[in-house]
């Protein structure tokens, strides 16, 4: 798919409803891509424990959820929390993924974009972090492109067939 050739992409928040699409669509995307912190067969969620965990972003005011939609099919997903506690509520850490059947449309660069305008809306979102493989090149110019800076490295910090991967450590602030 390319972007011209998809009719809509609807960018939105997740809602309950959205458990058992969404526990569909992390057992595709877990076996496309070896950059999530999960694969095939380990998400580890139920539909009833996805619910529960969609319930406790909705309640939290540091914490988003969004999906994307294309012709109704869930097609990308984003998840951001911020700090449990006063002194850290301000800044989170967000995952971003998008079904490889759709890459290359500015779907993932959409949700990015959608959690950087409500950080700036929230009146309590400071800074942005992420982690992102060292060797996702993709990802790493997407962040950049996005106002993302390169802030560290987790060495070893990724570990798939026996093989250990580091971690580029990014942030934006957002004030």
């Amino acid at each position: 798919m390319k972007l011209k050739e998809i009719s809509e992409v609807i960018i939105r928040k997740a809602t309950k409803s959205d458990a058992k699409s969404l526990i569909d669509y992390l057992d595709i995307i877990g076996g496309e891509s070896d950059f999530l912190t999960f694969g095939p067969g380990q998400f580890g969620r139920s539909v009833e424990q996805e619910e529960e965990f969609i319930q406790s972003v909705l309640t939290k005011e540091n914490a988003l959820f969004i999906v994307a939609e294309v012709e109704g099919k869930l097609v990308g997903n984003l998840n951001f929390s911020g700090g449990p506690r006063q002194r850290n509520a301000h800044v989170g850490e967000f995952g971003v993924s998008v079904l490889r059947e759709c890459w290359g449309n500015g779907i993932g660069e959409k949700l990015i974009q959608y959690l950087i305008a409500w950080s700036k809306d929230s009146g309590i979102i400071r800074k942005i972090n992420l982690r992102v493989r060292s060797d996702n090149t993709r990802g790493i110019c997407l962040y950049k492109k996005l106002g993302f800076k390169e802030e560290g490295i987790a060495k070893r910090d990724f570990l798939i067939h026996d093989r250990f991967y580091d971690s580029i450590i990014m942030g934006l602030p957002i004030d």
